[in-house]
């Protein structure tokens, strides 16, 4: 700051970088804590392979996914941030999918492999299945808030 008396356009320059990185600023905020939760999530549970489906969906609307945990509950979850469409990466298994996390609160799939590791949210959360075996695990690893609501980043 005190160069900016004495070296011309420094501060029509400092201005200038301002007006262009701060826009960008939340975005990399929001990546920072999404890479950390990944990170955490990856830390607590292992990789499970589980079939699954990719549902029809039409364009601009959130990409998801169907996996089967039991006969009595398949997780509809929503691919976070964009909509990425995980059988077409390098997938040689479209109908298979490695999933780390609670199917409650979401975690991270991957293409069997594990190479492309993306977040994954419930795409209807629902408060009345915190608690129970597992909640304290979700909540300590960042997938669920205290108030018993999945996070969405």
């Amino acid at each position: 700051m005190v160069c900016i008396n004495r070296v011309p356009h420094a501060g029509m320059a400092f201005a200038l970088i301002t007006l262009l990185v701060a826009p960008y600023l939340p975005w990399v905020i929001i990546a920072y804590i999404r890479r950390h939760r990944v990170k955490a999530v990856l830390r607590s549970y292992p990789w499970c392979e589980w079939p699954c489906q990719h549902p029809f969906r039409p364009p601009g609307s959130p990409a998801t996914i169907a996996i089967p945990f039991r006969e009595d509950f398949t997780a509809t979850l929503r691919i976070l941030p964009f909509p990425i469409a995980l059988a077409q990466l390098e997938n040689d298994h479209p109908d298979r999918i490695w999933f780390a996390g609670d199917p409650r609160f979401g975690g991270v799939v991957s293409p069997v492999g594990g190479h492309y590791p993306v977040r994954v949210v419930p795409h209807t959360p629902r408060r009345e299945e915190c608690g129970g075996e597992g909640f304290d695990l979700a909540r300590r690893v960042g997938l669920v808030r205290a108030s018993g609501k999945a996070t969405r980043t």
